[in-house]
């Protein structure tokens, strides 16, 4: 096993997203990896890149996020991934096309085209939420829209929502990003090539966003460990960030004492 597994984590969001949405998670996973550094890149297209274009395939956003890390300085040594969603097409790419970069992945409630039907890829109760998103221009009416789509913690949402509409005020992504996208996301068929660095998929059993059995069918094509949480949405760190950081912690402490 790489030496470098859990010791610097480059995270990466999903769609629509920016890295501030990590929110309180990130000093959870700092707390389970006191030694290791965390990095957070923004996708084209959102956050710090919000007034770029985001490309329209998986392939390329992979190649713009690795050249972002190479600028910066962070690939010096093998990284570990932690990817939501569409961040996590974003990982299984990078991992494929430049195994040498990365040490290990975590990827959550992730997808693809070849493996899930499009209405569990984008589940049909979720279709009424994406009509109304695309066609509301107010912010707080959007971001609440959001955050009951992907979580399952209702006593917090309040203060999400006024969270997010803070950040989407600061950062917003444009609808034209927000397109650009979900067309990378929904038409992302990887390659065959079974991924040369240790996996894990961990998805939330709550999602009305994307089906679990997306994750399951992931697992039993390459047959990759997966965890599940029992009642989390879509966005797990949001609703259960210890949980989270637990499971990575254990899966890391268990490919060690496997050397």
């Amino acid at each position: 096993m790489n030496e470098a597994l859990g010791k610097h984590w480059i995270l990466l969001r999903g769609l629509a997203r920016e890295s501030s949405h990590w929110g309180d998670f990130v000093p959870l996973l700092q707390d389970a990896f006191p030694a290791s550094r965390i990095s957070l890149i923004d996708l084209p297209g959102t956050g710090c890149y919000h007034r770029k274009v985001s490309p329209c395939s998986i392939r390329a956003i992979a190649e713009s996020v690795r050249h972002d890390a190479l600028a910066k300085g962070l690939l010096e040594t093998p990284v570990s991934i932690l990817g939501l969603s569409l961040g996590a097409m974003v990982a299984w790419e990078w991992l494929i096309r430049h195994p040498d970069d990365i040490a290990g992945e975590v990827l959550m409630n992730t997808s693809f085209a070849d493996l899930s039907p499009f209405y569990m890829r984008l589940r049909r109760q979720s279709y009424r939420d994406f009509a109304e998103l695309a066609m509301t221009r107010d912010i707080f009416r959007r971001e609440s829209r959001i955050v009951r789509l992907v979580s399952n913690r209702k006593n917090r949402y309040e203060a999400i929502i006024d969270e997010w509409a803070r950040i989407q005020k600061a950062r917003p992504i444009s609808t034209k990003n927000a397109l650009r996208q979900i067309v990378a996301a929904a038409t992302y068929k990887p390659s065959n090539s079974n991924p040369q660095r240790p996996i894990l998929l961990l998805n939330g059993q709550g999602d009305r966003l994307v089906s679990p059995a997306c994750s399951e069918a992931i697992h039993k094509k390459w047959r990759i460990e997966l965890r599940a949480h029992s009642w989390a949405g879509h966005d797990l760190t949001l609703d259960d960030g210890d949980w989270v950081a637990t499971q990575i912690q254990d899966w890391v402490a268990q490919l060690i004492k496997k050397r």
